[in-house]
């Protein structure tokens, strides 16, 4: 078998083992993570294969894979895997990404968050399979993120106390009535518009039991792409009506909101100084944007109250060119 991309021996003896001797292998775009991902084509067949080479576990996604399947959702079923290499052979989806369908024609916009959106009221009519909760606790641990790493990067000491108060304060509006299948990471760069309509799943293996609210928010303030504010606000009514969610349900969609941006913004800083993945802080400024507008809402006075007196907007956006000379 060629390797021009000189991958370690068990990978091709693993594609050997399982009916893909000398397939063709080609890179395919991957995630934040340490996870690669290949293309691997033979005989007019072609499969994705994922490299998480411990300690990225393997068992999530391949539990979570089925649960899906079982229950009618389009997510990748797994053909074969090597756990103790972490390598997974799984179904190809195809190159159809929501991502560059809305960016190539905006017009398709509307029809295909819809369909997300549907993808997600299915879903969470389901009752989710056993997992850990994503709760208050959880929620606030990461929260820290933004005072653990995108302050010190652009010069703030935070009161990390004040902070952690502020949220403790909001959380529990999030804390759900009855938790569903969170995936957390429910944006248009992991869904995959499939031949028949469906809504293709991937990145998954994060998943946990919390909010109805959350994948929504996931959706619709993505970090990776601009959403128009005219489809948020019709999508985020389209779900209330459909699932016949109030007040408290927006409260929970703000805070969420406003829990995973602060997240991100620490997530991405921390991509680029700990793992030298220098692209991810350009992002860093739609995240605020969308961490600004959720905080307007009157449930998050707290935590409004704690961003107004620490990070001034002069120091809300890219770290890397916000980061002290």
């Amino acid at each position: 078998m060629a390797d021009p991309l000189m991958l370690p021996t068990h990978i091709h003896a693993f594609l050997d083992s399982h009916g893909w001797a000398d397939a063709e292998i080609a890179p395919v775009a991957g995630d934040a993570s340490f996870r690669r991902y290949f293309r691997v084509r033979a005989g007019g067949r072609s499969a994705i294969l994922m490299d998480a080479p411990p300690p990225e576990e393997t068992a999530p996604f391949v539990a979570l894979a089925g649960w899906l399947g079982a229950h009618g959702f389009a997510a990748p079923q797994v053909q074969a895997e090597d756990r103790a290499k972490g390598l997974i052979l799984i179904d190809d989806l195809g190159d159809d990404r929501m991502r560059e369908a809305v960016d190539a024609d905006p017009r398709r916009a509307p029809a295909l968050y819809r369909a997300a959106v549907d993808t997600l009221i299915a879903l969470h009519r389901q009752a989710p399979p056993p997992g850990a909760a994503y709760d208050a606790a959880a929620l606030l641990d990461r929260a820290l993120l933004l005072v653990d790493w995108y302050c010190p990067a652009v010069g703030i000491t935070p009161d990390r106390a004040g902070y952690e108060a502020a949220w403790a304060a909001v959380l529990p509006l999030a804390e759900p009535v009855r938790p569903v299948l969170a995936l957390r990471d429910y944006h248009a760069e992991n869904l995959m518009i499939l031949a028949d309509g469906q809504i293709g799943l991937l990145d998954f293996q994060d998943a946990m039991l919390g909010h109805p609210a959350y994948d929504l928010v996931s959706l619709l303030q993505d970090a990776r792409r601009d959403v128009e504010p005219e489809i948020a606000a019709a999508m985020l009514d389209h779900y209330c009506a459909a699932t016949d969610m109030g007040a408290d349900f927006i409260a929970a969609y703000h805070v969420l909101g406003a829990q995973r941006n602060a997240r991100i913004i620490g997530v991405f800083t921390r991509l680029w100084q700990r793992d030298g993945k220098d692209r991810y802080p350009s992002l860093c400024p739609r995240v605020w944007r969308y961490l600004e507008q959720d905080l307007v809402h009157p449930a998050l006075a707290p935590v409004r109250a704690w961003f107004d007196a620490v990070i001034p907007p002069s120091l809300r956006g890219d770290p890397m060119r916000l980061r002290p000379a």
